[in-house]
């Protein structure tokens, strides 16, 4: 049985349940199509960074940094979605540097010295595009006083609710989530600024699959765009449509990478 898993927006439970029902349909597309050992449900067990270099992936959502550091010619890219939230631009997607509701910030500039959640180092939107933006302002490779790493965008929400971080830069597609979801989790914090966009979390394959697998795999998301009985799953995960981009429209990622190094900020401090 090949590996199906869509994990990267799978949560809260109303995700969760949207996401099941169009892998229902993509599975179901796709055997129609003639591929084989089709899981009936999508894997949950699996950690998505393993799920992502198995050797029988079939599907899978990774990130954009994730891809361009370490993935590229070993997963095929299959297509890219593109969501409806503010700060998404087709398939580009941006991050959103939030801080305190109460804070007196009112640039990044006011921020030098404080405290930095991000959600984990090989995050596009919580690492790299939030390092972008700090870059330029740094001085010998340090602009914050500290940074605590959190494990996910929703607990860098948090952590700056609770007093534990100042700041942290959140993808637009969660926030619009959680704005959506769980509004409550919000209060305690204000959009100070966002950053540039860049490419969004591209839908993946094994590297070794066939042209005939990965065309079957693009058809079945396009006719999941156009069937009608999944506008209320579309509409709950925001989805909008699948784009197919090639491996120079993700090159910018690496190269907002290369930039902070230019100018002495290699890593987030």
């Amino acid at each position: 049985m090949r590996l199906a898993s869509l994990a990267m927006y799978a949560s809260p439970s109303p995700l969760a349940e949207a996401t099941a029902k169009l892998w229902d349909f993509l599975s179901e597309a796709l055997k129609r199509a003639g591929l084989d050992e089709m899981p009936a449900r999508l894997d949950d067990a699996e950690d998505y960074h393993q799920a992502w270099t198995r050797p029988d992936l079939l599907l899978a959502q990774t990130c954009g940094f994730p891809y361009v550091k370490h993935l590229r010619g070993k997963v095929k890219l299959v297509a890219t979605p593109v969501y409806g939230h503010p700060g998404c631009d087709g398939p580009l997607m941006r991050s959103f540097i939030v801080v305190a509701k109460n804070s007196a910030a009112q640039s990044l500039d006011d921020l030098r010295g404080t405290w930095a959640a991000i959600n984990q180092p090989d995050s596009n939107s919580g690492y790299n595009l939030f390092r972008a933006a700090i870059a330029p302002l740094s001085r010998c490779g340090r602009f914050f006083d500290s940074v605590i790493e959190t494990c996910s965008h929703r607990n860098s929400i948090a952590a700056i609710t609770a007093g534990k971080a100042d700041v942290a830069a959140i993808d637009c597609i969660t926030y619009g989530n959680v704005l959506r979801f769980d509004p409550e989790s919000l209060g305690g914090v204000r959009i100070l600024t966002q950053t540039v966009s860049g490419p969004g979390l591209p839908l993946i394959t094994r590297g070794d699959a066939s042209d005939a697998d990965v065309d079957a795999m693009r058809q079945a998301l396009r006719l999941a765009i156009a069937e009608p009985s999944l506008e209320p799953v579309r509409n709950v995960l925001c989805l909008k449509d699948f784009a197919v981009l090639s491996d120079a429209d993700y090159e910018p990622l690496a190269e907002l990478e290369r930039q902070a190094q230019r100018v002495g900020y290699p890593v987030i401090a």
